[in-house]
C-alpha cells in the first residue's frame, strides 16, 4: 500500500467511525412507560373516528337560499348564495365556504365542521366578512332525526355585555338536501331567526 493509499484509506475509516457515531447519538433513547403510554394517548386525540367520516356529507358545491327574519311578525328577508364543503387536514375537519349576499351587500364566510376526539363532541366554527367576532358551538348528532344540535352563544350587538344564547340545528333530509336553523334566546323566549336551505349542485 502506498503512501497516498493508506492516507485514502484512513481517511474514509476515520469517515466512517464519525458518521456511526453521530447514527449513534442520533438514536432516540428508549420511551419511559409514561411517554409511551403519552403516545398513544396522542394517537388516539389525533386519529380520525367515525364522526369524521359523517362530516363527508357536507363535502361538495351547494346552492343556498337564506332566510333571515328580524322581526318574527314580518316575512323573512331571502337571499341566494353557494356554499362549498372541502375535507381539510386527512379528513379531520370540513371546511365551509359560503358566498352571497346580506341586506344587499356582498356577503362571505368561512367556518369548519370537525368533533374533538377528547370532549367526545362536535363543533363548529364562523369567521364572516360582516363581523370581527369568532363563534364556536359544540354539539350532538341525533341518529333518529339525522341531526345535529350545536349550543352557543354571542354578544347582543345592542348590549355587547349581554350574551344570547344561540342553538343551531343542522339536519339532513336526503342525499343531496339539508337544512340550517338558527335560534336565539332572548327575554325568555326562543325565537328562529335564519334558515339556510342547502341544494346540492
Amino acid at each position: 500500500m502506498n503512501r497516498f493509499t493508506a492516507i485514502a484509506v484512513s481517511a474514509l475509516m476515520t469517515a466512517a467511525g464519525a458518521a456511526a457515531a453521530e447514527d449513534k447519538k442520533a438514536e432516540a433513547p428508549p420511551m419511559t412507560a409514561e411517554q409511551q403510554a403519552q403516545m398513544a394517548a396522542f394517537e388516539k386525540a389525533s386519529t380520525p373516528r367515525a364522526e369524521h367520516q359523517q362530516l363527508a356529507y357536507f363535502v361538495g358545491n351547494w346552492t343556498t337560499k337564506t332566510q333571515v327574519w328580524m322581526d318574527p311578525k314580518e316575512p323573512a328577508m331571502e337571499s341566494p348564495g353557494t356554499s362549498k364543503g372541502e375535507i381539510v387536514y386527512g379528513g379531520r375537519y370540513v371546511s365551509m365556504t359560503y358566498v352571497g349576499t346580506f341586506w344587499g351587500q356582498p356577503f362571505n364566510g368561512y367556518g369548519l365542521l370537525g368533533f374533538d376526539n377528547l370532549r367526545g363532541k362536535f363543533f363548529n366554527t364562523w369567521v364572516d366578512s360582516m363581523t370581527t367576532g369568532f363563534w364556536l358551538a359544540w354539539g350532538e348528532y341525533d341518529k333518529s332525526s339525522n341531526a345535529w344540535t350545536f349550543l352557543g352563544e354571542m354578544p347582543d350587538m345592542m348590549k355587547p355585555s349581554t350574551m344570547i344564547k344561540v342553538r343551531q340545528v343542522i339536519r339532513i333530509f336526503d342525499q343531496n338536501h339539508y337544512g340550517f336553523d338558527w335560534y336565539e334566546f332572548r327575554d325568555g323566549k326562543e325565537t328562529r331567526t335564519m334558515n339556510i336551505d342547502y341544494r346540492r349542485q
